[in-house]
């Protein structure tokens, strides 16, 4: 004789000789069909993963390409501000050596710049070059802090 000993999925019989076996319900081995809620608890969830992976890539991703373009080689199709973002030097500090008015600022590329001042791109490379020097002697980067803090120095 058999009487249920326990509400799972499956039913927990004991048997006359006071073993325990387990008789499962066919029904209960298939995966339920989710509710409307679920899906939509679901989908809500996978929208703002997708959300959230977005916004993470498009943060990251000009770090990573700025990592790899500082102080690079200047060429026609820069603009002054990349050059700027390129070298570390505020923007007006090229557009001086220049002689081009800061505000607002210029977005062609060296190459017009250089035709629209009946200069060479080498001349104004060398012209920005110099600017970039400069600025970097008067306004040195900040120190990296000490390997070891405990160190005395």
């Amino acid at each position: 004789m058999r009487r249920p000993y326990g509400k799972a999925k499956g039913h927990i019989f004991r048997d006359h000789q006071s073993r325990t076996s387990v008789e499962m319900d066919p029904q209960a081995l298939m995966m339920k069909k989710p509710t409307w809620r679920q899906s939509v608890v679901a989908v809500a969830f996978l929208l703002s993963l997708s959300l959230a992976i977005f916004f993470v890539v498009r943060a990251v991703r000009p770090l990573i390409y700025w990592h790899y373009h500082q102080d690079e080689p200047i060429r026609g199709w820069m603009t002054m501000g990349y050059v700027a973002h390129s070298y570390h030097v505020p923007p007006h500090v090229l557009h001086q050596a220049l002689g081009l008015p800061d505000k607002p600022p210029d977005k062609r590329p060296l190459r017009e710049i250089a035709k629209a001042q009946n200069r060479s791109l080498d001349e104004i490379r060398t012209v920005l070059l110099e600017a970039i020097v400069q600025a970097r002697r008067s306004n040195p980067p900040s120190p990296s802090p000490p390997t070891n803090p405990g160190a005395s120095p």
